[in-house]
């Protein structure tokens, strides 16, 4: 630390006046001109308070300018080229004469370089050699964060009020969501995927899995299925003799820890050759779907590092080593797995391995989510009533850490820290010490008892207060804490300083360059925050945004936005992780584009794609894709690795198979592709190419007229990325001026809770296959792509014979935000309309379905007259009105074209888990009536659902609801049955 050379107290003094070889200027003009000077010129939008000059000392003997900030400067982010740049500043504040002195900068008098990005500080990382999970048959990520173990989690969640004996969220419903819920939609579905992409291990306070069904499997019965078996190899199985788990009690009180009421099986390991023992987990699934598997043992002190464990799933065999060391007594995450209905074996493991003195152990098997099973009751009531335990009724992935941690053993210490008395407290609190309860016994936190897992960080998830009642933004605020100076691993507190740095650096850069220019970026809190300063890690709390400004909202609704954060959440954990091993590291690439399958000749298909460029990251390369393929109504399962981005495959059967591409480096692997199609009928009636044009993803349509503002999800809700678990219910309070009082009364953007336990189906870009079903039962043949590989004619030539199915799902034109980077996913661009035109052209049909195929180019303040023309002269048709219904009822009806006369179509409208709604369904009739017809209306009104073109030398069909989106699979079939027949007709 610099010593002031001199105090200030003068208040005013005109000049310069000599004091034994030191000068003092003016105290307030001084400081004021350096304040001034450096807060006008901070980089736009960094809000991070005031700025004040405390001292300001020169040294004429040294030539040197002392300038001493308070700790508001210190909210700033600094690295060499900033330092200099603020110090040329300072030094443009003094007269001439000091021009050739030196200026030093101090931050409540510490050099203003120890608050640079890696500025020298002492890192250490965990000294355990065997990891602690490792995926066998995963890609590996070397230069990514193989072998790391995170902690992290999302925000709040719903909880016991004992103040009120009611069970309620620790934050308001406000703009379509709660805090509790909304950071979910960013750790979920996007960073905790990222992260296991590149090799991390991370664990969670909070239940991974939405599913609602939640099984149990273990030896010790109760309320846990009984589904477990041994084999018995050259060592035999027998009790440990320690407590395990036991599923005694549906319903848990106070104290409650079903992981001491148990018992665990063990076995002596064996060399790889010798007759092995294993341990099988067997369970009843009640519906096919993607359900969390969690295992649980116990660790001892020869506990084997590296026990073999299979999950075994509709996509194979995946394969894991876990070091049983570390985490026993508590749910172990392995992955999500599409298991299928039925009696089948979900988890086994072995006692192979390379040592003969170790010892392995078996527990219980958690599969899926489930609803919250800790009840709660208030303590000590002042009106001397008795009340009851009551559970929270909701799926557990909504519930607080509090509750999941008692159900995944964590001693009461850990989850319950007020005893019991005050769960809003413990809830907060139990995430820090949660952190060093794993950490606990590792070199990390040696002194510690605990799980032995060596933790690398912990983060915690958040989104902040306040509201703007102009279009400013919030943004984004970062907390560290330095208190104590040293984690008892060694690493200098002030590592989490470059943590929060790197990871705010990434958001903002990120988001500004995507969405907003003006993102705000708002200070690096070195605060006291019990989940900033407990972990006894590299911690920090992020602030990401304020879930109570329209403005922040209106981006931060977006799933491209959520993604883009996750991205650069990801991003500065693995520069940070990066830095402090001293090695390079290598971003996982962006999901691939123009995608496409087409036929080569007889059997032989080929599937081509093109990387994705990431502007914002020079690392994130592909050097490789993976190829996974789904037959029929299977899982996933990689079938090729392919270094060039193309690759030629023969299909033998008529199944129909379904493919998407993972592009991979060194650092990790990317989200998959789009999913594409094919089917190659022996007898097949023509072909199609099937053009998935819905890309949309997107927050709900939103308004502004000043007074009042707010979404307007009745018009559109918007478009989930696959599905979204954040939605609660729609705003209804659409006034400015109403203030929030009480997180019952949220004032502006008050939203309704009628969703707030259901998963909303989004966009899985998974329809192809869905319409390729049909279409194959109409006998036809199919192969598929990308509306930008369509675009650029990669799929086909134009002049073969094959009818074009456009999916269009809602696509529509919208802008995120203020729109300040123009518009996406217009439904017909303009390379779109061409390509169509060509093949139409050429003699081609096209059948067209989505809910804005006519309101996106006529009621669209973007649209144009080309649009319009290209609609009525090439599809045949003209728009009428949007949201032409609501109950999602169709019927055909009789028209020249005779073979357009069937059943009627009933499609989702409301909100579902099961498929995307369709809240605004398009009417538009003929263009020419010579040539076209209605073909189908909408049941409630009698408004066209649907028309029908014969043109010169083309037919069309165009539907103004998705085709995916019909509930009955023999409706599906029938409607493209009537339609690929009136097409091809055409042709004879």
């Amino acid at each position: 630390m610099i010593m002031r050379l001199i105090l200030i107290t003068i208040v005013a003094v005109i000049g310069t006046l000599p004091v034994c070889g030191k000068t003092v200027l003016p105290l307030t003009e001084q400081k004021d001109s350096v304040q001034s000077h450096v807060m006008n010129s901070l980089p736009a939008n960094y809000v991070v308070g005031k700025i004040v000059v405390e001292d300001v000392a020169i040294n004429e003997k040294r030539k040197e300018i002392v300038v001493d900030f308070n700790e508001t400067m210190g909210y700033l982010p600094f690295d060499a080229a900033e330092i200099a740049r603020v110090k040329g500043v300072v030094a443009e504040c003094f007269p001439e004469e000091y021009s050739n002195y030196h200026v030093e900068l101090t931050i409540n008098q510490e050099k203003i370089e120890n608050y640079s990005l890696f500025a020298k500080k002492k890192t250490v990382a965990p000294k355990e050699k065997k990891p602690f999970v490792t995926r066998v048959n995963g890609s590996k990520a070397p230069m990514g964060l193989d072998g790391r173990n995170i902690a992290l989690w999302q925000s709040h969640g719903w909880y016991f009020e004992q103040k009120l004996n009611r069970w309620e969220w620790q934050r308001a419903r406000i703009f379509q969501t709660v805090e509790d819920l909304y950071t979910q939609s960013y750790v979920m579905p996007f960073l905790m995927p990222m992260l296991e992409n590149a090799g991390a291990y991370v664990m969670s306070p909070r239940e991974r899995d939405v599913n609602p069904v939640e099984i149990i499997v273990d030896k010790d019965g109760g309320y846990a299925y009984d589904g477990y078996s041994e084999t018995n190899g050259k060592e035999l199985w027998a009790d440990a003799d320690v407590a395990g788990f036991a599923y005694t009690k549906a319903i848990l009180e106070d104290g409650d820890n079903m992981f001491r009421n148990g018992t665990v099986r063990k076995v002596k390991t064996v060399k790889r050759g010798k007759p092995a023992s294993t341990a099988v987990w067997k369970a009843e699934i009640p519906e096919t779907g993607n359900y969390a598997v969690y295992v649980s043992y116990v660790s001892l002190l020869k506990s084997c590092e590296a026990v073999n464990y299979r999950v075994y799933s509709q996509a194979g065999v995946e394969e894991f080593t876990i070091n049983q060391r570390m985490g026993g007594g508590t749910w172990i995450y392995l992955g999500h797995f599409p298991l299928e209905k039925g009696l089948q074996t979900v988890v086994e493991l072995d006692n192979v391995s390379t040592s003969t003195s170790s010892i392995v152990t078996a527990d219980a098997v958690k599969i899926g989510g489930g609803y919250g099973n800790v009840a709660r009751r208030v303590k000590n009531g002042s009106d001397d009533m008795d009340y009851r335990y009551v559970s929270s009724n909701y799926p557990r992935f909504t519930e607080g850490a509090r509750y999941w941690l008692q159900w995944a053993g964590v001693p009461d210490s850990v989850y319950s820290p007020s005893g019991n008395e005050n769960d809003y407290t413990d809830d907060y609190k139990c995430r820090g010490l949660w952190v060093n309860y794993l950490a606990g016994g590792s070199s990390v936190l040696p002194n510690q008892t605990g799980l032995n897992i060596p933790i690398d960080l912990s983060f915690a998830f958040h989104t902040d207060a306040g509201t703007k009642l102009d279009d400013t933004i919030i943004g984004t605020l970062g907390i560290y804490c330095t208190k104590g100076d040293v984690y008892a691993g060694g690493t200098s507190r002030d590592a989490s300083r470059d943590f929060t740095d790197l990871v705010m650096t990434n958001i903002v850069r990120d988001v500004r360059a995507g969405y907003e220019p003006n993102w705000t970026r708002r200070g690096m809190w070195n605060k006291s925050y019990f989940e900033a300063r407990v972990p006894e890690v590299p911690a920090m709390l992020l602030e990401l945004l304020s879930h109570q400004n329209f403005a922040d909202m209106k981006y931060g609704l977006d799933p491209t936005f959520r993604f883009t954060v996750s991205r650069a959440i990801y991003k500065g954990m693995l520069q940070f992780l990066a830095h402090r091993d001293k090695r390079d590291y290598v971003v996982q690439p962006l999901p691939v584009k123009s995608f496409a399958i087409e036929k080569a000749g007889g059997n032989v298909y080929r599937l081509v794609w093109e990387e994705t460029v990431d502007t914002l990251e020079a690392t994130a390369v592909p050097t490789y894709y993976i190829v996974e393929e789904r037959v029929g109504n299977g899982a996933f399962r990689e079938i090729f690795r392919v270094e060039n981005s193309e690759l030629t495959l023969t299909v033998n059967d008529e199944n129909i198979h379904s493919y998407r591409v993972i592009a991979g480096n060194d650092g990790g692997v990317s989200f998959p592709s789009e999913v594409l199609a094919l089917c190659n009928k022996s007898n097949s009636k023509g072909d199609v190419l099937v053009v998935n044009g819905f890309t949309r993803i997107s927050a709900p349509d939103s308004f502004d007229a000043g007074a009042i503002a707010g979404f307007y999800d009745e018009r559109d809700h918007g478009v989930p990325y696959v599905s979204d678990i954040s939605f609660i219910g729609s705003q209804f309070e659409y006034r400015r001026d109403i203030p929030w009082m009480d997180d019952d009364a949220a004032g502006f953007g008050a939203s309704r809770a009628n969703y707030e336990t259901e998963v909303i189906a989004g966009n899985t870009f998974d329809y192809v296959a869905v319409h390729g079903e049909a279409i194959s039962a109409a006998g036809y043949s199919f192969v598929s792509t990308s509306v930008e590989a369509f675009e650029k004619g990669v799929s086909k030539p134009e002049n073969e014979d094959v009818i074009i199915d456009l999916i269009l799902g809602k696509q529509k034109e919208i802008k995120v935000g203020r729109g300040v980077y123009g518009t996406r996913y217009k439904t017909f661009p303009t390379a779109l309309q061409d390509r169509i035109a060509c093949y139409t052209g050429q003699g081609n049909s096209i059948f067209v379905t989505g809910s804005y195929i006519a309101t996106d180019l006529w009621d669209n303040e973007n649209a144009t007259e080309e649009d319009r023309k290209f609609a009525a002269d090439v599809l045949g048709y003209k728009w009428r009105v949007g949201q032409a219904s609501v109950m999602g009822e169709a019927y055909q009806v009789e028209s020249r074209f005779k073979t357009l006369s069937g059943d009627k179509c009933e499609y989702y409208t409301a909100l579902n888990g099961e498929n995307y709604a369709v809240e605004s369904p398009d009417s538009f009739y003929p263009s020419d009536s010579s040539r076209g017809a209605v073909i189908m209306r909408y049941s409630e009104n009698n408004l066209v659902a649907g028309t029908a073109l014969d043109a010169e030398n083309y037919r069309s069909v165009a539907i103004g609801f998705p085709f995916e989106t019909i509930k009955a699979k023999e409706q599906r079939i029938n409607l493209m049955k009537e339609v690929l027949t009136f097409l091809t007709e055409k042709r004879k």
